[in-house]
């Protein structure tokens, strides 16, 4: 059976090597009733531009239940689908969006049944490590590898640049615990590509600490998580973005 949906999106990972697909990018967003919808597969870098979209989109699409992948939020994303309906602009509607997939902590999205979460941490530390040459080369040989399965009606796409340094957050969640986890959200990439044609690297991870420990908790630092479909007691960090408490009570798109 198909269906549609609409969502805002909120998770728009680093991209991943896939046997099947090339390449995938982990998305995933909130729709008009609050609930999660995990949107795949998203050959991200394949897509038109006129099907491109970024955190705060405003999207719609078909899609089909997963017969493998059994977590509620899954959808099977008809890609031809997809087309792009705005973009939340406005900082007090984009805390209410947050406000109602809010949870403490990856415990009790867990407790809840759920496969993803947005959580607000504490005490956030940027940690930067540089990737050697020998993982880099590791991680472009995957991206090889897959891109031989290029199907005849795909474009080729563009050797697929592994970012130079390593990214983990060392955090506080709602339930206290202290936890680091590996950076996968694909803006924080995109930031250090970005501000590397300008800056030194040693200047531009200093940037980049300073957002994620100084300046986006002043504005209310979220994290969005998601669990591994086949290790579902393992959660990763997604996405990295502020919006602070809502004083919205409701929000219609």
């Amino acid at each position: 059976m198909e269906f549609k949906s609409r969502v805002i999106v909120l998770v728009k990972a680093s991209p991943q090597p896939s046997k099947k697909y090339q390449e995938t990018v982990c998305c995933a967003g909130i729709d008009d009733g609050g609930k999660w919808r995990r949107m795949y597969p998203i050959r991200f870098r394949h897509l038109s531009e006129d099907k491109t979209f970024k955190r705060w989109n405003v999207v719609d699409f078909d899609y089909h239940r997963s017969k493998t992948d059994l977590r509620w939020e899954s959808c099977r994303v008809h890609e031809e689908t997809l087309t792009v309906q705005g973009y939340v602009r406005k900082l007090e509607e984009r805390s209410e969006i947050v406000e109602r997939a809010l949870v403490a902590s990856e415990l009790e999205a867990t407790d809840k049944g759920n496969s993803l979460a947005l959580i607000r941490p504490t005490d956030v530390e940027l940690i930067a490590r540089p990737r050697k040459s020998s993982e880099i080369k590791e991680i472009q040989e995957a991206y090889q590898a897959q891109a031989k399965q290029l199907s005849l009606f795909d474009e080729e796409l563009a050797a697929y640049q592994p970012c130079p340094i390593e990214f983990k957050i060392r955090f506080k969640d709602g339930d206290g615990k202290e936890r680091k986890k590996l950076c996968g959200d694909w803006e924080t990439e995109a930031a250090f590509f970005k501000l590397r044609r300008s800056y030194e690297e040693r200047e531009v991870i200093a940037h980049l600490h300073r957002m994620y420990s100084e300046e986006y908790p002043r504005r209310g630092i979220t994290f969005a998580l998601g669990n591994m479909q086949k290790r579902p007691q393992t959660w990763q960090l997604l996405g990295i973005f502020p919006a602070k408490e809502s004083t919205q009570e409701t929000f219609d798109f």
